[in-house]
């Protein structure tokens, strides 16, 4: 097992819960901290590696523009029931010197994904303390290098089940959902596709397609101290039947990352705002 310090933030999604809670709040606050992250280089590797990251926080309670535990969006379309959000996911960097299977293929750079989802929320309890959401994201793969380059569309509906106090935790916020993945071409050649002129004996060359591409299920926990804030996630993929599930790249079914960040909040708005939950 590795540890690195990647050159670039990987803002991750278990480390975007920020919180926001009813009545007044500032405007705008503002930190940063650090996070720990456990996973493998790429879903359905069986090579793992452990990140040292830096972890922004930012929250912005603004009238057209928020940025918050539910994301970065914009009053485009916005009701009690629909919402158009600004979707953001990472994947890690893999050396390939360090995974057997990759040996004397290119490394893989850490890429960023963002695009915009739809979310509907289905249930809301009367307190507004547990909400159903369905989201629809579909996201534009970029690698994170010099000459940054689009690797492909990615779209990963899922329901997501948001508690706020879990089982009497004041403060804390708890969330769990998931869903199908399916990512075109391009985005899966990167990962799980082999040249010709990377085969080997025990690495045949493959071509990958466009398609299902597995499910994906996280789990979330965090909270918002008055000067730092924690949190921790658990994620479980699987590629079992995906479309490149029999690529020589593949070495697992399931797998599983987590990870633990902690923020320090250096800076807060002197303008209140009325927020809800």
């Amino acid at each position: 097992m590795n540890l690195r310090v990647p050159a670039a933030a990987l803002l991750l999604p278990g480390f975007l819960a920020l919180p926001c809670h009813a009545q007044q709040q500032p405007l705008w606050e503002i930190g940063a901290g650090l996070g720990v992250l456990n996973a493998p280089d790429y879903r359905g590797a069986d090579a793992r590696s452990t990140y040292l990251l830096p972890v922004p926080y930012l929250v912005y309670r603004g009238r057209f523009l928020k940025a918050d535990r539910n994301g970065v969006r914009a009053a485009l379309l916005q009701s009690d029931r629909v919402e158009i959000n600004l979707s953001l996911n990472a994947t890690v960097p893999a050396r390939s010197k360090n995974n057997p299977v990759r040996r004397g293929m290119a490394d893989l750079k850490p890429t960023v994904e963002l695009g915009p989802t739809a979310d509907f929320n289905l249930w809301m309890s009367p307190g507004q303390k547990e909400k159903l959401d369905f989201r629809v994201p579909l996201r534009a793969a970029i690698t994170l290098e010099s000459s940054p380059k689009h690797i492909g569309w990615l779209l990963a509906p899922d329901l997501r089940l948001s508690v706020s106090d879990p089982a009497g935790w004041s403060g804390w916020r708890f969330g769990v959902g998931g869903g199908p993945l399916f990512s075109d071409r391009r985005y899966n050649s990167y990962f799980y596709s082999v040249r010709a002129d990377e085969a080997r004996a025990d690495r045949p060359a493959y071509a990958a397609a466009g398609g299902y591409a597995g499910t994906q299920f996280t789990a979330t926990l965090s909270k918002r101290f008055p000067r730092y804030w924690v949190g921790a996630f658990l994620r479980q993929d699987n590629v079992a039947g995906a479309v490149f599930a029999d690529s020589p790249l593949v070495k697992q079914r399931n797998g599983v990352s987590g990870g633990i960040a902690v923020a320090w909040i250096f800076g807060t708005s002197s303008t209140q705002v009325e927020i809800g939950e």
